[in-house]
C-alpha cells in the first residue's frame, strides 16, 4: 500500500484527493497547507502546516504537489531529496533553467517525478496519437491549437501571485494553455524554430501576458499555429486541429472528429467528462495518477517524466524571447542559452 500525501489544498487538490482515495493501492496519509482553517476538510488524515515537518514525521511513498508555480521546484526538490516520489501539478517549472535543474535532480536521485499533463490521457488525444502512428493518413502537415478563455480581474486579485512573473512564470501560456502546447509538440515532434508574440489585451495592471500567439516550424517540415487568450467573453472549448496529407481531425468540445471526403464531420470518440464547474480540467487526472502509482510499484518509466514536460516550458520561453526580440528563435539556440 502506497502512503500518499498532498501539499496544497487549493482548487486542484479537490481533483487529486478523490483520485487518491479511489485507488486500491494507495492510502492518503497526510495533507499540508498553511491555512489552519482547512484542517478538517480532509477527515481522518494527519494535517500539517509545514511540509518539511510532514516529510520528517511521515513515512511517505509519494507526495502530490498542488501549490502555486513558484513553489513547485523547492518543494519537489525537498521531497525527492528525501527519497519520496512526486506527482507534481503543472507547470514543471517557472522557466527552462529551473526545468533543467529538475531534470538533473530526477537523474541524480532515486525518486520519480511525474508532471501532471493529464490531457495526454484523454481518450480523444490517445486515439489521435494512434491515428498519427498508424500512418494511414500520411504525415502531419499542420497543427492548430486554440485556447480562448476568460479570466476576470478578480482572478488575479484573489491570488496576486498569478499576475507576477516571479511567482507565476507567465500568464495564459503557462497557466491556461500549457496542456495545449504540450499536445502540439507531442504530435508535431522535434521543434526547429518558433516565431511568437505576447500581449496584454486587458487592462488588469498585471505583469504576465493574457494573450499569446506563435508560428511553430517542426524539423519534419510540419507547421504549427498556436493562439491563446484570457480576453474572451467566456471559456470556449479548447480546439486542437491536425491536418494530415490525406485527412483532417479535430478535438473540440471533448470530441475527436474526422472530416470525411464530402466535408462532413464524423465523430470518432468522446472524452470521459468530469462534472462540476471545473469540467475544463478534464477527467483524466485519475488515469495519470493510477499510471504513476503503477510505475512506482513496478519501478517502470511509464509516466510523464521531467524530460517529457520540459519541451512545453522551452516553447514558452521561445515565444517570450521571440516576442521581445521580434525574431525567429531556433530551439537549439534557446537550449544553449539556458544550459
Amino acid at each position: 500500500m502506497l502512503k500518499i500525501a498532498v501539499i496544497g489544498l487549493g482548487d486542484i487538490s479537490k481533483i487529486h484527493i478523490p483520485a487518491i482515495q479511489a485507488n486500491p493501492n494507495a492510502e492518503l496519509a497526510a495533507v499540508c497547507d498553511l491555512d489552519e482553517s482547512l484542517r478538517d476538510t480532509v477527515p481522518d488524515v494527519n494535517f500539517y502546516t509545514d511540509y518539511q515537518e510532514m516529510l520528517n514525521k511521515e513515512l511517505l511513498d509519494c507526495v502530490h504537489v498542488c501549490l502555486p508555480h513558484y513553489l513547485h521546484f523547492p518543494v519537489t526538490k525537498a521531497c525527492v531529496e528525501k527519497g519520496v516520489h512526486v506527482f507534481q501539478e503543472k507547470p514543471l517549472s517557472l522557466d527552462t533553467q529551473e526545468g533543467l535543474a529538475l531534470a538533473k535532480l530526477e537523474e541524480a536521485q532515486q525518486a520519480k517525478i511525474c508532471v501532471c499533463f493529464q490531457n495526454r490521457c484523454n481518450e480523444s488525444f490517445e486515439l489521435m496519437q494512434q491515428i498519427n502512428a498508424s500512418g494511414e493518413f500520411g504525415k502531419i502537415i499542420g497543427i492548430k491549437g486554440l485556447v480562448t478563455w476568460f479570466r476576470p480581474k478578480e482572478y488575479y486579485e484573489v491570488k496576486p501571485w498569478r499576475g507576477t512573473m516571479e511567482h507565476a512564470g507567465g500568464g495564459v501560456m503557462i497557466n491556461q494553455a500549457l496542456h495545449t502546447l504540450d499536445l502540439i509538440q507531442l504530435l508535431g515532434g522535434e521543434i526547429d524554430s518558433i516565431r511568437g508574440s505576447i500581449d496584454q489585451l486587458l487592462d488588469y495592471g498585471i505583469e504576465v501576458e493574457d494573450t499569446a500567439s506563435a508560428h511553430i516550424l517542426f524539423k519534419n517540415g510540419a507547421k504549427g499555429l498556436f493562439f491563446a487568450t484570457n480576453a474572451n467573453a467566456e471559456n470556449s472549448s479548447v480546439e486542437l486541429e491536425v491536418s494530415f496529407e490525406k485527412g483532417k481531425f479535430t478535438i473540440k468540445d471533448s470530441v475527436l472528429t474526422k472530416i470525411n471526403r464530402e466535408g462532413q464531420k464524423e465523430e470518432l470518440i468522446e472524452d470521459a467528462r468530469m462534472p462540476g464547474t471545473k469540467f475544463y480540467y478534464g477527467a483524466s487526472h485519475i488515469k495519470l495518477i493510477n499510471q504513476f502509482y503503477t510505475a512506482i510499484i513496478h519501478n517502470s518509466e511509464n509516466y510523464v517524466m521531467v524530460k517529457d514536460a520540459l519541451t512545453s516550458i522551452k516553447m514558452i520561453d521561445a515565444i517570450r524571447q521571440s516576442s521581445e526580440e521580434k525574431r525567429i528563435i531556433k530551439m537549439e539556440e534557446l537550449q544553449y542559452a539556458n544550459s
